[in-house]
């Protein structure tokens, strides 16, 4: 039994255990930020390591906490991307007065995340949300001597908290009428009765406000633009992308019996999504609230994929989540390096970007493409196998609305080749010393994003693994 619970918890106990070495070290003897950086990029890479190592199948506290292949392998991914975060903002941490802490409160979000990914229960999943939840806050708020830092949090923990309420209300709505918060038993008692409906709304409406769907963005883009770049990162591909694979096992599973209403409602919600996220995206000049945008729009895209509601659609989450994780954050890992080394942050600040970093200007249009889905890259596929999962429900009007979309969002992210590649600039930015380490975390990224649309045993492997929608 001992041995079963280290198994199926050992994901989460591996995260623990960095989390009071850290803690064991803060409260210890000083080290410099440098040693601590080599030593918490190596412990993160045995935690990524660790993740694929006999992945187990099984079930723990009355079947609160659960875990299988698929869900292993989503916790991986989010160890992948905490990982390559980690390097990227090498620049910015090594000067940072507080990185023990930075790293204790973002390893604590991760763990929550964990235990969301494998709640079997509705206690279980909110315990979880809740510690992924509030860590983030502080987190939003790190850089402390910035004004806009402080108004970021402000805003994330007010619209943390009304989601979370709204999630809690449905929560006690859902225990209220089936007398249980098993996911299990539930689905054997939800029905199209108005009171599990206004539940399910309530719900959904908690998880739009977590993966930022329209109309419950409103926080997304100022809150994208205060945080440090590194938050931002965490913000936009590790916290949506845990939540989102959430968001699919209890859509499948637990909501299944009412499949034919949430459709809809998943329909409006991907149709609004993307146009507004697409139509902002071209307004915006600051590069944060642009790719906060830019994820708005990626949000609506995995909403049609969802829509499939089966193996397919799973899958088809995963392997994108995987995908837009290294695309996210190759954008991410240059913004992240020219802010830390210039405080540029704009995109009219990357006109002729290329004459003087072209390795970095290289990096950030593969990038861009790939979030726009521009073949060969890995988000053209990405992209594919979402409206392919879309279209099993043979409503193609849907499906024409994103692949014109998908028109509408190369401008967007043309613009900013062309502002790399031809926009003149009497003062581009100087040539930027890049550390190694986030050298490395950006070749990281471009193998990704290339490995992975020209490698069909990934998508594959992600497909049987789907099995049990």
């Amino acid at each position: 039994m001992l041995n079963d619970f280290f198994l199926l918890m050992k994901q989460e106990l591996v995260l623990l255990l960095i989390i009071v070495l850290l803690l064991i070290i803060k409260v210890g003897k000083d080290w410099s930020n440098e040693t601590m950086l080599n030593l918490i990029n190596g412990l993160l890479l045995l935690n990524v390591i660790s993740g694929f190592v006999m992945p187990v199948e099984g079930n723990l506290f009355g079947d609160m906490f659960k875990t299988n292949a698929l869900i292993s392998l989503e916790k991986s991914i989010l160890n992948i991307g905490v990982l390559i975060i980690s390097m990227q903002s090498y620049s910015w941490l090594k000067t940072h007065k507080h990185l023990s802490e930075f790293f204790i409160l973002m390893l604590s979000t991760l763990l929550g995340m964990f235990y969301m990914i494998s709640s079997g229960n509705l206690l279980m999943f909110y315990i979880g949300l809740e510690l992924s939840s509030i860590p983030l806050a502080a987190m939003a708020n790190f850089d402390l001597e910035k004004r806009k830092s402080s108004e970021a949090a402000f805003k994330f923990i007010i619209s943390s908290a009304f989601s979370s309420g709204m999630l809690l209300f449905g929560i006690s709505l859902i225990y209220g009428s089936t007398g249980s918060i098993s996911f299990a038993e539930i689905t054997n008692h939800i029905s199209n009765e108005p009171l599990h409906i206004f539940a399910f709304v309530m719900l959904l409406a908690g998880f739009a406000f977590k993966i930022s769907a329209v109309p419950f963005h409103l926080w997304t883009a100022d809150v994208y633009e205060g945080a440090p770049v590194a938050v931002t990162s965490y913000l936009s591909v590790i916290s949506k992308g845990a939540v989102l694979f959430v968001f699919v096992s209890v859509l499948y599973t637990v909501f299944k019996p009412i499949a034919e209403i949430w459709y809809n409602m998943l329909f409006i919600l991907a149709v609004i999504t993307i146009l507004i996220g697409n139509l902002f995206a071209i307004r915006q000049n600051n590069f944060k609230r642009f790719l906060a945008f830019s994820s708005i729009a990626q949000v609506g895209f995995i909403l049609v994929g969802i829509t499939g509601s089966s193996q397919m659609g799973s899958a088809s989450v995963v392997y994108f989540v995987l995908i837009y994780i290294f695309s996210n954050l190759g954008a991410f890992g240059v913004i992240s390096l020219v802010s830390a080394l210039t405080g540029k942050e704009n995109i009219s600040d990357y006109k002729s970007f290329y004459k003087t970093n072209p390795l970095l200007s290289w990096v950030l249009t593969i990038a861009l493409f790939s979030l726009a889905g521009v073949p060969p890259t890995a988000g053209f596929f990405g992209k594919f196998f979402l409206l392919i999962s879309g279209a099993s429900q043979g409503n193609y009007i849907l499906i024409s609305i994103a692949a014109l979309n998908m028109v509408i969002s190369f401008y967007y992210y043309l613009r900013i080749v062309k502002a790399i590649f031809m926009d003149p600039n009497e003062q581009p930015i100087e040539k930027l010393s890049i550390p190694l380490i986030s050298k490395l975390a950006l070749f990281i990224c471009l193998a990704g994003i290339v490995v992975l649309g020209l490698w069909s045993s990934v998508y594959e492997c992600i497909y049987n693994l789907s099995s049990g929608f």
